[in-house]
């Protein structure tokens, strides 16, 4: 199957509707020429014929008149019409349709189509009533027969009858009338054409291909290449769309890259960026730190893989803890090992921290052995080197909020926390410590 472009599509268009045009436009003129010629041909055929009219009769009165036989003073009249280009061709014949007068010398003495010898007495029945002649058009032909009614006198019965004919209008000639009207203005479409060709290349094609080579050159990985669409319209605001989209591919490149591999949760970039997007706005919020206490004992006698298992079981009620208790905007992050991040109102801490205690106390001790868990410790080795006893998990909530204070900082706020999870590890057990110092 053949893969037509915009622009093949365009110029086609544009090609068909053009033919159309000037095919309709051809028509019209053509069927306009043609009843002009009609018209113009009837009223030569109304004047020719009053005058073939009179000049027979004048004759058939002078020959009557001197005793004459009329035939060949009326043969000769027709020819001085024919050849005057009064009539097309004309013959005259009397009431048994013999021909009598002829154009075409080789008719007279011949009898005319017995159709045609009806004329005579209709013509007898119309000149009753006033009138001389029937008119009739014969299309296969393209001509108007007329039928005139030639009497010797005025009130004398009708003597002969004249059959004469005229060209109608045929369409060789209507179109060596209309061939140059039809030619300026297919002209004239021509180079509409190509402006309106060229006006949407321009303004609709051009800033499509654009759109097209940059999305390859953005799926091919670079996601610096930008837009530069300025057709103050809907394709404008389309480039613009798209120069904001890649801008947003690459922050969630960024956040992608900066998430932990681990939990998926967002790392420490994307995290300030959510810290600093609420204190720029003015809002207030609670940034909710974790620490797991005496993690890294349980994950030297446990190995990796039973730390990392603390690790996300963590991350899943951080997160569920948000859904059950939180906004629909409030945010999780994971800056590593057994660090998390929450951020939230401060109409909500409460119920997401007692949430979070809640369901860490619960389930963090199906991940110890059943000896170490009922004796209540594991026996590991502690930062010093020695050996030590370390109690089950435990988790220590230190929480920082603007409500009390000015915060202007991610700075500022870390460097709150870091007092405040000092003081949540300096208790024993599961707790959340919130600062509400107001400096």
């Amino acid at each position: 199957m053949i893969k037509l472009t915009l622009q093949n599509r365009v110029t086609t268009l544009l090609v068909i509707s053009s033919l159309l045009f000037i095919s309709a436009f051809t028509f019209i003129q053509l069927n306009n020429q043609i009843d002009n010629i009609n018209r113009y041909n009837s009223y030569q055929a109304n004047l020719s014929s009053i005058i073939v009219k009179n000049s027979l009769e004048n004759i058939l009165r002078q020959t009557t008149h001197a005793s004459l036989e009329p035939s060949g003073y009326l043969q000769s009249s027709l020819l001085q019409l024919k050849e005057a280009g009064v009539v097309k061709d004309a013959l005259i014949f009397n009431k048994e349709g013999k021909i009598l007068a002829c154009a075409e010398s080789s008719l007279i003495g011949k009898t005319v189509r017995y159709k045609e010898i009806g004329r005579f007495s209709d013509l007898e029945y119309l000149a009753a009533e006033g009138k001389w002649f029937i008119a009739k058009i014969d299309k296969a032909k393209k001509r108007l027969d007329m039928y005139l009614a030639i009497k010797t006198e005025t009130n004398t019965p009708v003597a002969y009858v004249a059959k004469i004919s005229f060209s109608l209008g045929n369409i060789q000639e209507a179109l060596l009338l209309v061939y140059k009207p039809v030619i300026l203005t297919t002209i004239i479409i021509i180079l509409l054409n190509i402006f309106l060709g060229f006006l949407i290349s321009k303004t609709v094609i051009g800033p499509i291909k654009i759109l097209n080579e940059v999305t390859k050159i953005i799926a091919a990985g670079n996601l610096t290449v930008r837009t530069d669409i300025h057709t103050h319209d809907e394709l404008q605001e389309l480039g613009e769309t798209f120069n904001y989209m890649t801008t947003e591919l690459i922050k969630m490149k960024e956040r992608a890259e900066n998430a932990n591999p681990l939990t998926k949760l967002p790392g420490n970039i994307v995290i300030r960026e959510e810290v600093e997007k609420r204190i720029k706005e003015n809002r207030q919020f609670v940034v909710i730190y974790c620490d797991l206490d005496n993690f890294k004992a349980f994950n030297d006698k446990y190995g990796i893989a039973k730390g990392d298992e603390v690790i996300k079981l963590t991350a899943d009620i951080f997160k569920e803890a948000v859904k059950a208790m939180g906004n629909p905007d409030d945010f999780v992050g994971h800056e590593g090992g057994d660090d998390f991040i929450l951020l939230t109102t401060p109409d909500k801490v409460e119920g997401i921290t007692d949430y979070i205690i809640k369901e860490f106390d619960k389930h963090v001790r199906n991940l110890y052995n059943p000896e170490d868990l009922s004796q209540g410790y594991i026996i590991s080795t502690a930062r010093d080197g020695t050996i030590k006893k370390f109690p089950i998990m435990t988790i220590s909530l230190a929480g920082v909020t603007n409500a009390h204070r000015t915060i202007t900082s991610y700075t500022q706020v870390t460097n709150i926390a870091a007092e405040v999870k000092k003081k949540a590890k300096s208790i024993e057990g599961s707790v959340f410590v919130l600062d509400k110092r107001k400096d």
